[in-house]
């Protein structure tokens, strides 16, 4: 369902003619070991390939023409090793569409007292070279990012890989297809959107598709195939049967796996790695789509109920981003308002995605008190605690806004018999009044994307990637 472990990210080093060519020699021979030590750290999740040394407006434009036309480039990361005349950059980067990193960096970490010189100075301008560069490119309005710090330092590493991941979605971004199974849930106004902006801005392809084209692939599934994943289910959640009669049970459970494999064939087919469905419009089929839904979710396709493709292309996004950890769509369903127990309980009827899941999953089979179809059997699991962050888009009409808050994930303080679904507390880290006022004085979903592998640095990363409003919630 990953297809992102091609990307690689371009290392162009910044000097010029003035110094001679033994320090440009000096410059590219520091700046390849760099690379090579980076690549050998383990801390980035794709690797870094030395580029060139730039040293005019000519070879600098060559090489961001090429990263732009070379689609395993994800990004480019620039160096000034020493004073780059910062007019060499700028048509260059005028026609650089991918994402572009100024590492402020220096070659040594310290500074060598004992045997410093001009010699020392002229070949280590870092300071100096990053003051150059780093003006143009907010001349520019450039939304680059800057990191700081020795490249050998484990936490610039680290946030070097955050940015990488955040590069690689939005490249990945303008490959996202969303399949809508029906419309809208109807009279909803913040699942709404403009489908046609989304695409300009993010590259999301939005498309209806009739509930009956689904209700074909689903009736297309073999037998054989459903069979075989029953038994493989079995070894993979415990299989609760409940109240049902076993014969109900596992008819449920092999019509969610019909399910998913209709939903899965259909997809792959058409190039879809993201889909929406209604239960206001389940023609055809016998049940909402429950636990396969989960099941797709945990392979990495993105989702969100109700018709919300918008969700459903962010719930994708960051999955790309968090490379499918511990990253799922969310709902704000009620809450917990007693002093020193505030919470919000999430959860989503069936569709929860068990990659938070605390506990081993049941598969059980109950009742759903909407969309008026036969009991769906769906995966039951407590989610995670920890630190998270829950994201979600809005449009306003005359702009998109991406909205967050950091929170603290929790697991229920009992157990919940009489909720058979799956279930993630959290509580925003500003307090759930603070941080819930914000988020409705901005008009922020219901629906999220709920990370507890994503930080809020990364999401503000990706909105400048996109020109994206947005709005971190203190």
């Amino acid at each position: 369902m990953f297809n992102t472990e091609n990307y690689k990210f371009w290392f162009i080093t910044g000097s010029q003619f003035l110094y001679g060519p033994e320090v440009l020699d000096k410059v590219e021979a520091d700046a390849k070991d760099i690379v090579d030590k980076l690549n050998e750290s383990g801390k980035l999740p794709y690797p870094v390939e030395f580029k060139l040394v730039a040293t005019t407006s000519e070879n600098i434009a060559s090489a961001m023409k090429e990263a732009n036309y070379d689609d395993s480039v994800a990004g480019v990361i620039t160096w000034m090793h020493t004073f780059s005349p910062a007019k060499n950059w700028i048509r260059g980067t005028q026609l650089l569409q991918k994402p572009l990193l100024h590492f402020a960096t220096q070659y040594l970490e310290e500074l060598p007292y004992e045997t410093i010189d001009f010699d020392y100075m002229n070949a280590n301008q870092s300071a100096h070279g990053d003051r150059e560069y780093a003006f143009i490119n907010a001349r520019l309005q450039l939304n680059n990012k800057i990191i700081y710090g020795h490249w050998a330092d484990e936490e610039v590493q680290t946030q070097i890989g955050k940015w990488m991941d955040v590069a690689v979605a939005y490249n990945e971004s303008f490959k996202i297809k969303v399949a809508a199974f029906a419309d809208k849930m109807r009279n909803v106004a913040v699942t709404d959107g403009d489908k046609i902006e989304a695409q300009i801005k993010f590259g999301w392809r939005v498309d209806y598709w009739a509930m009956g084209d689904l209700v074909e692939a689903v009736n297309n599934v073999s037998e054989e195939d459903i069979d075989a994943k029953y038994e493989e289910l079995q070894d993979v959640y415990d299989f609760v049967v409940g109240d049902n009669t076993p014969e109900k049970f596992e008819h449920s459970v092999k019509y969610q796996i019909r399910e998913y494999f209709g939903l899965k064939h259909f997809m792959d087919e058409h190039g879809y790695t993201a889909f929406t469905d209604n239960f206001e419009d389940l023609y055809g089929l016998e049940q909402l789509p429950g636990l396969a839904s989960q099941m797709l979710m945990a392979e990495g396709y993105g989702f969100a109920g109700e018709g919300d493709w918008k969700t459903a292309a962010l719930d994708r996004l960051m999955k790309i981003m968090s490379h499918n950890k511990h990253t799922v769509f969310m709902e704000d369903y009620t809450l917990d308002l007693r002093k020193g127990h505030e919470a919000i309980l999430g959860s989503h009827m069936l569709e929860v995605d068990p990659t938070i899941a605390s506990d081993k999953p049941r598969v059980e089979v109950h009742p759903l008190d909407i969309g008026d179809k036969a009991d769906p059997a769906r995966l039951v699991f407590s989610g995670m605690e920890g630190d998270a962050v829950d994201a979600t888009l809005a449009d306003y009409g005359d702009e998109f806004k991406l909205m967050s808050y950091d929170v603290r994930g929790n697991k229920p303080e009992a157990e919940m018999p009489s909720l058979p679904v799956a279930k993630q507390l959290w509580t925003p880290k500003q307090g759930l009044r603070d941080g819930s006022v914000g988020w409705l004085t901005l008009g922020g979903g219901h629906h999220t994307v709920l990370s507890f592998d994503i930080d809020s640095e990364q999401l503000s990363d990706l909105a400048k990637m996109f020109g994206l409003t947005y709005v971190d919630i203190k």
